[in-house]
This record gives structure tokens, sequence and C-alpha cells, in this order.
């Protein structure tokens, strides 16, 4: 199956800290990787760099084919990678509608109308909040229009960071099945996740980073049980 997403030899830095270490990556059409690692192992910072929101500083990002390494966020949205944020960041001052209306809008591949960001709303399970502003949701509340915003850009691959933190277990739950209808409908998923158990029920490879730099990747379940991912986090002592 050829490569969606393609990372190569990628790195990046800022000032003398090394976030990023000449990561190789590839995700096909349709597939689902899990990415995990301590706090600073580069896992946001590269999401960032795939979506276009950092830039950088050498290596080569391709996204179906064609290098997007230089791109704007912007323009890698309309060719069709989605993302949401750990920290969600609506306009505040808009209704829950507008702000899926607008991604749809300005962030989409080719025409979009209303009923595109309706349906974004309720497949998030917010749609009985479509005329509510975004300043009045809840955290919880916030972090699914994030992923309506992201899911009404018609995105061919959406990365996912953490949109489970905070989530009730019941709230997990739904999210996952969420994600699995996404993955049944073709699009494919790069997730960074805490919450193991959420990506073991997706993802069909893992790859686990640790200061910048690729400790090991495979099967999930592997890579969770490996000593190596076992040391990182809790000492070799252990």
């Amino acid at each position: 199956m050829p490569a969606l997403i393609e990372l190569h030899d990628v790195s990046k830095s800022f000032g003398s800290v090394h976030a990023v270490r000449g990561v190789d990556l590839e995700l096909a059409e349709g597939e689902a990787l899990g990415i995990v690692g301590p706090n600073g192992a580069g896992k946001t910072t590269v999401l960032n760099l795939i979506g276009g929101s950092q830039r950088a500083d050498s290596g080569t990002i391709r996204f179906a084919g064609t290098d997007v390494t230089k791109l704007s966020g912007h323009h890698r949205c309309r060719l069709g990678i989605g993302r949401t944020f750990q920290i969600p960041r609506p306009f505040g001052g808009l209704t829950a509608y507008e702000n899926v209306l607008v991604a749809a809008t300005f962030g989409g591949r080719g025409r979009s109308d209303a009923a595109e960001g309706v349906a974004a709303l309720a497949r998030v399970g917010l749609a009985h909040k479509a005329d509510a502003l975004a300043s009045s949701l809840t955290l919880l509340e916030r972090k699914r229009l994030e992923l309506a915003r992201a899911l009404a850009t018609r995105p061919r691959v959406l990365l996912l960071d953490e949109v489970a933190g905070g989530l009730t277990e019941p709230e997990v739950n739904a999210l996952v099945a969420t994600v699995v209808e996404l993955r049944a409908d073709g699009i494919a998923i790069i997730w960074i996740e805490h919450i193991v158990h959420a990506l073991l029920s997706v993802v069909d490879r893992l790859l686990a980073l640790v200061e910048g730099q690729r400790l090991l990747e495979g099967e999930p379940h592997a890579v969770i049980a490996s000593p190596e991912l076992r040391d990182v986090y809790l000492g070799t002592e252990l």
C-alpha cells in the first residue's frame, strides 16, 4: 500500500533543545499509527511538523507523493491534513456551528455546505450545542468541537493530539468508537495519547519516541510490553 505520509530524516530544534532528531515515519492510506513516549519526547512537535504549524529544520515531509516540507499549515489542510490540538482553540465569539462552518469553508477540500458542518457536530455528539457560543462550552465540549472542526475540513489524514485527555471512561469509549468509524470511512489517523487502552483499541502500529528519536516501532501490544519502553517510563532499576 503506498504511503500517504512520509517523513525522512526530519529534525527540529528550539535553540539548543533538539525536539525531533532524524525521525523517519510512514503512514499508509486508511492506516492508524499511535505515538507514545514520555513528556518531552517530541510527540507533539512531530504532529506540528506534519501539520505545518512548525517548519522542519531539515529532512523531507511528503503527503500523497507531494513534497509539503515548505508548505504552510493552511495549504496542507486544504490538501487533506486535518489536525486537533491538545488545548482546544475555538473562536470563542462564534457558535459551535459557526466554528465548524469556518473550518469547512476555509480549510476544506473543495466545496462545502451547511449540512457538512451539522454532520461534523453530530458525529462528535455536539449537535445539540450547535447554537451555543464556543466560549460557553465546557472543556470536554470544546475538545469535541476541536475534533468536529478538523472533520469539517474533510481530511484524508487526521492528526489527534491527546483528544481523550480529561474525559471520563464512558466518554473515552465513545471517542474510540468515533475514531473507529472515521477509520471505516477511510481516514488515516496519527494519534498521540496517554490513555493507552484507547490507542490499543484503534491503532495498527505504535511508534515510541524518546528525546526526539525513534526508540522502537511495531505491533502495539508488543511495543507497550517491551523492556525498552518500560525502562524509559519507569527506569531500569524497577
